[in-house]
């Protein structure tokens, strides 16, 4: 029996993202070593109304952003279900590698993230990623690492 996809009340317990910048709408599923995520970015996003002005396109910064906030989420998860190496910790991107974008995304057009862990030393994390559109084309791919860093303490602002 397949899951039902995790939303917002989830996705805000695991990662400290909020709008304007949080770019992940569920979390479709996630095991040991993946998460798939969906994001569908709204028409009415600040960033559309000057990336490409009358042609809005998803920029592709934030398409990656999105794929580092699913490991965020994925990686919160692991240090949720007891990975020692995890808890206590708070994911710190350290290295991208191959970046490729094969198409373009519009307002509302959802995608979704596939995440692969590929490797892991220490609290040191290593993922790949595809980033699909709703037809299952690729639009974007990249492998990247993720280190665990210690929580900072909390704020008293």
């Amino acid at each position: 029996m397949e899951a039902s996809p995790l939303g917002l009340d989830v996705i805000q317990e695991r990662i400290p993202h909020r709008a304007p910048f949080l770019f992940v709408d569920l979390i479709l599923a996630e095991d040991e070593t993946t998460i798939t995520t969906e994001w569908t970015p709204g028409s009415d996003a600040e960033f559309f109304r000057g990336h490409y002005p009358g042609n809005p396109i998803v920029p592709g910064v934030l398409l990656m952003e999105f794929v580092f906030q699913s490991a965020a989420l994925w990686f919160a998860g692991r240090a949720a279900d007891g990975d020692a190496d995890l808890e206590g910790t708070i994911p710190v991107l350290t290295r991208v590698g191959g970046g490729r974008f094969k198409r373009m995304t519009s307002p509302e057009e959802s995608v979704r993230a596939e995440l692969t862990l590929t490797d892991s030393l220490g609290p040191a994390r290593f993922m790949k990623a595809r980033v699909k559109n709703a037809d299952g084309a690729l639009v974007m791919s990249c492998d990247f690492a993720v280190a665990a860093a210690p929580k900072p303490a909390p704020s008293n602002d």
